[in-house]
């Protein structure tokens, strides 16, 4: 069985992510529900053996990464929140994984399966994943290489109007309305990206601010997004993620 913590203040929060857990791998038992800092923090000191942490970064009594400096964290994170600001931070507090609010169960299954494929025998997963994740984290991604017939062609970020999934792929769209697939997931490529220039509006979409051409308000309180260059599918940000996207464009 594998030990798993949460650190959330919401109870409907709680309640669904433990669900999902339940659903994805029946492995894994919740050994402790932590809602503020100092709970969470006698959470850790009083279970032993705690393999996975779920930990939601605004609490009601401050942000989860306080906890880091309370109590020696020596095991994996999996960062649950509302809120993508604290993505490059994340990574440096023992991060293996980022998924934004409302949870979805692909993108938990996705993280589980990421957890897996970095586990090590004993302890020694927590020095190698944040020592290299801080490097990764510390440069954002200057350009993408695709593959086009029997050239490698290099593309600029600044020139990417916005990345995006279909049929199991990842495609770039530039500015020049061409289309790319690379050999990245979408969440994937968003962790190499600067996070004041980039926004993921959806699990299909991450978009480029300077490559915005047009937003228009949608019905149910979403909004319709259009970028430079044209677009399978519709880019919708949910009302879920209205808020942060605001907040977001107005830097």
């Amino acid at each position: 069985m594998k030990k798993v913590i949460i650190i959330e203040d919401e109870k409907y929060a709680y309640e669904k992510l433990a669900l999902l857990l339940s659903r994805i791998d029946p492995n894994i038992e919740i050994v402790g529900w932590g809602r503020t800092l100092e709970e969470a923090a006698v959470l850790v000191k009083e279970e032993p053996d705690i393999d996975l942490g779920f930990f939601d970064i605004q609490l009601s009594d401050g942000v989860s990464f306080k906890l880091f400096e309370l109590v020696n964290i020596d095991f994996p994170v999996i960062f649950v929140t509302a809120y993508d600001q604290y993505a490059i931070k994340a990574f440096k507090h023992n991060g293996i994984d980022y998924i934004l609010k409302p949870i979805q169960r692909e993108d938990l299954r996705l993280s589980l399966e990421k957890y897996q494929q970095l586990q090590r025998p004993g302890k020694e997963l927590i020095a190698t994943l944040t020592n290299q994740q801080y490097i990764n984290q510390n440069k954002y991604k200057e350009r993408f290489t695709v593959k086009v017939g029997e050239y490698i062609k290099m593309i600029k970020t600044v020139d990417i109007a916005c990345f995006y999934s279909y049929d199991k792929a990842t495609f770039i769209l530039t500015q020049k309305d061409r289309n790319y697939v690379i050999d990245y997931s979408l969440d994937e490529v968003y962790h190499y990206l600067n996070k004041a220039l980039f926004f993921k509006v959806s699990r299909k979409f991450i978009i480029n601010i300077n490559q915005i051409k047009d937003i228009i308000v949608y019905s149910n309180s979403r909004l319709k997004i259009y970028v430079n260059g044209d677009t399978e599918d519709e880019i919708i940000v949910s009302r879920e993620k209205v808020n942060a996207f605001k907040r977001w464009i107005n830097g």
